[in-house]
């Protein structure tokens, strides 16, 4: 599950007493990949723009670099999926920054993302939107 699926929770979960660069790199490093997960990491960083960041805290962090920190955090062991629960429900200032980067990577990197939303301009520029009601998946 860790190396085949990531995850970008509603809320960032970046450890406070961790740079950008250290969060990033949590879990490979408990996989025992220190080297590797160091180069990816800072590859991932510098992609989404966050290279200046790498040895900074979150608590200085706007929502939205906390959010992409988490995105790259998501990306370094190169899952075939990243499961996304209402990832900008927390930012909503910068949700559609979000969501344009989660397009790109779908486009730049072939990512693919399972994204539980209930903004529904996010899931009308999704490839395919799946209903879900009262627990019951809705056909059109």
């Amino acid at each position: 599950r860790n190396r085949n699926i990531g995850f970008v929770f509603q809320f960032h979960q970046l450890l406070p007493e961790f740079t950008a660069l250290e969060n990033v790199m949590i879990q490979p490093d408990r996989q025992g990949e220190i080297g590797h997960s160091e180069k990816r990491a800072k590859e991932m960083l510098d992609f989404l723009k966050l290279s200046d960041r790498m040895a900074h805290k979150p608590a200085g962090y706007p929502g939205g670099e906390k959010q992409r920190v988490a995105v790259a955090r998501a990306l370094i062991n190169n899952p075939a999926v990243i499961l996304a629960d209402e990832p900008s429900e927390a930012d909503t200032k910068n949700k559609e920054e979000l969501h344009a980067l989660f397009f790109e990577l779908r486009d730049q990197m072939n990512q693919t993302f399972v994204i539980v939303t209930h903004d529904e301009q996010l899931a009308t520029n999704t490839d395919r939107v799946i209903h879900i009601k009262d627990g019951v998946v809705e056909t059109n």
